[in-house]
């Protein structure tokens, strides 16, 4: 899949964390309304069979709902944190790319809610995740 990197957004994750770099998150857009970011598969991300480990996938989805929480911030505030998470899986990624897009359902002055779909090249849905982050 051809993708547009944002070395913007890019820096902004692995700068505010370093475990995304680590994995090897790539961003495709952030902004208030809407945070993408992708995973390229690789054999030590995945369980035995070649699935992409669903950890990995919570961590991607996780990483991208932060960002757009971060962007949802109400005037004065600093940061968030995660205090709840549901995921749904619905398929595995064998290859290619999780892509992950997340989108503000609220953003209010002690929560953000954060709607994160997770996708395969083919656009399939792999995963929905909805999150809680508090704001502080």
């Amino acid at each position: 899949m051809t993708a547009t990197i944002d070395a913007t957004g890019t820096a902004l994750f692995h700068q505010s964390m370093p475990f995304t770099e680590r994995l090897g998150v790539q961003v495709l857009a952030h902004g208030p309304e809407l945070v993408r970011s992708r995973l390229a598969w690789h054999e030590s991300l995945c369980t035995l069979g070649g699935v992409m480990h669903g950890g990995t996938l919570m961590a991607l989805a996780d990483s991208t709902a932060a960002v757009c929480a971060y962007l949802n911030l109400p005037q004065g505030k600093v940061g968030t944190t995660t205090v709840e998470s549901k995921t749904n899986f619905l398929r595995a990624v064998r290859s290619g790319y999780a892509t992950a897009t997340a989108r503000p359902l609220h953003a209010g002055r002690g929560f953000i809610v954060v709607e994160t779909e997770i996708h395969d090249d083919a656009g399939k849905l792999v995963a929905k995740v909805t999150q809680t982050q508090a704001v502080f």
